[in-house]
């Protein structure tokens, strides 16, 4: 495990020697420690994009040389997938399967990119314009150095969705990952300089995001910011990137809907509803963490989600059968279940969970929490908790259903359940919200874009999108040859604008 970080392809010690501690929240022990960058290294990590992009080899390869890196770093993951998956686990808790999977995707989310980047070469749109005497051209070009701050609940992955397709456009990178889950996105550097990475091209820097991300953000030789984490923190990003005008995408929070009509498979909602809601312990941006449900459906299917709840298996991570981590870290334990507690202050009941489970003296472990009976205005369903804690409530029509989906400032995710392929349709088109999902929830697919609307983001990430995020789109014109005698003598009155030559003023 990494203890430096990696600046212009060198891996470089803190100025200060300040370290943080690594705790593992299934046991609560420190395992390891991670270097914590301050202003020092902000300043290294942009200078060596910087030079790299202004003056290296790398926006100026071909988008079919580039994706050889990106493959070599997709193998690169590939080829510790157990070791790496194994450093997740203890970093955040979740099961080790899960962090398999996690790290598969990462892994094919390079490749895909690299599939990206090799379309680029060539890529040239005619533009049609209504004067014949010149030609018109639009090319979309790296957009620069590009910093990449990233969220604990998918380390590695969310990393991936960043920094797959800045590199596949031609920018250079500085990655910053939560301070509390580094350990695997500082081995993308050595999984970077294991294929070969041109130096610069890639930074990686841990340290808190009040000292070295805010360096990073306001930082005035940084052109984009890439930011997935809360609310509030994308607000201050923005105006912190006001003051040059960086472009900023936005991955933000969550309170995302399930309805569920009483025409549903009442198992398979049940199975949907928990894996909207316990997978990764909840802690997932796009949770369908308010699930409303039929009123004549609304007995039994509390009844059996309780039921399936009370039987999930919690423990580490890393034993055989664990279908339920400890949450990531102390605070964010501590923060989930002050929301409980608020909860039930504001008259909801609790219907299955809400503590710590019997046996775990240690770890931030925490039972699957079902609530019900809530007030539409309090906080446990309006606010994102971000744990394994699902609201749920009737409803009588479809008309009331889509009304409470869309009342909330969030709008990130959303997902319908029913028979009624029609009804399916009306209800995902009536949704505002950027992902939608019918008769199922949270499927994720590298090709889709995935993002949100209101304040659950700016911009999208994956798919042809994510690569977006990293281009700009320059428009070239010039005169024709075959015209250009023309062009300099011209002299007919037209009711439009014209270009007259200096020589014929």
């Amino acid at each position: 495990m990494q203890n430096k970080f990696f600046i212009d392809g060198q891996w470089v010690a803190p100025a200060d020697g300040t370290m943080l501690p690594v705790i593992d929240p299934a046991t609560e022990e420190v395992f390891h420690h991670i270097p914590a960058a301050g202003a020092a290294e902000a300043e290294a990590a942009v200078k060596a994009a910087r030079e790299a992009f202004d003056n290296g080899p790398w926006p100026r390869l071909s988008g079919k040389e580039r994706a050889k890196y990106l493959r070599a770093m997709a193998q690169g993951i590939r080829d510790r997938l157990a070791e790496l998956a194994h450093m997740e686990n203890r970093d955040n808790g979740k099961p080790l399967p899960e962090s398999e999977w996690d790290l598969t995707d990462a892994a094919g989310c390079f490749d895909f990119y690299a599939d990206l980047a090799e379309e680029l070469d060539g890529e040239v749109e005619e533009v049609k314009l209504a004067d014949a005497r010149f030609v018109s051209k639009a090319v979309r070009e790296p957009l620069g150095v590009a910093v990449a701050i990233v969220p604990w609940n998918y380390p590695l992955l969310m990393a991936s969705w960043k920094v797959a397709p800045a590199l596949a456009a031609g920018c250079t990178m500085i990655l910053k990952p939560a301070e509390t889950t580094s350990l695997t996105a500082l081995e993308l550097g050595a999984i970077a300089e294991n294929a070969g990475l041109p130096k610069g091209v890639l930074n990686i820097l841990s340290g808190k995001g009040s000292v070295v991300g805010q360096a990073l953000i306001e930082h005035c030789q940084v052109d984009k910011v890439a930011f997935t984490g809360s609310g509030p923190v994308g607000s201050r990003i923005m105006a912190a990137g006001a003051k040059d005008i960086k472009r900023i995408s936005l991955e933000l929070g969550g309170k995302s809907p399930f309805i569920v009509f009483a025409d549903s498979d009442i198992e398979k909602a049940v199975e949907w509803i928990m894996f909207g809601i316990f997978w990764n312990q909840g802690q997932v941006c796009s949770a369908t963490s308010r699930v409303l449900v039929e009123a004549p459906l609304y007995p039994k299917l509390l009844e059996r989600l309780i039921e399936e709840a009370k039987r999930i298996t919690i423990g580490n991570g890393l034993d055989e059968g664990t279908l339920l981590g400890p949450l990531v870290n102390k605070g964010q334990y501590e923060d989930v279940l002050r929301h409980i507690e608020r909860a039930v202050e504001q008259g909801a009941t609790v219907a299955c969970g809400g503590t710590r489970p019997e046996g775990f003296e240690k770890g931030y472990y925490l039972e699957p929490t079902i609530l019900t009976d809530m007030a539409l205005d309090s906080d446990a369903w309006v606010e994102e908790i971000f744990g394994p804690v699902v609201c749920i409530r009737p409803f009588e029509s479809e008309q009331e259903a889509i009304r409470l989906a869309n009342d909330s400032r969030f709008g990130l995710a959303a997902a319908v359940m029913s028979a009624d392929d029609q009804r399916c349709e009306r209800v995902a088109s009536a949704f505002r919200a950027g992902i939608v999902w019918i008769n199922c929830s949270q499927p994720t697919f590298t090709e889709a874009p995935w993002g949100g609307y209101k304040q659950s983001g700016i911009g999208r990430e994956l798919g042809r999108w994510g690569l977006d995020n990293y281009l700009e789109t320059s428009s070239i014109s010039c005169s024709s040859i075959a015209r250009a005698k023309a062009a300099m003598c011209w002299s007919v009155a037209r009711p439009i604008f014209r270009v007259r030559p200096f020589s014929t003023r």
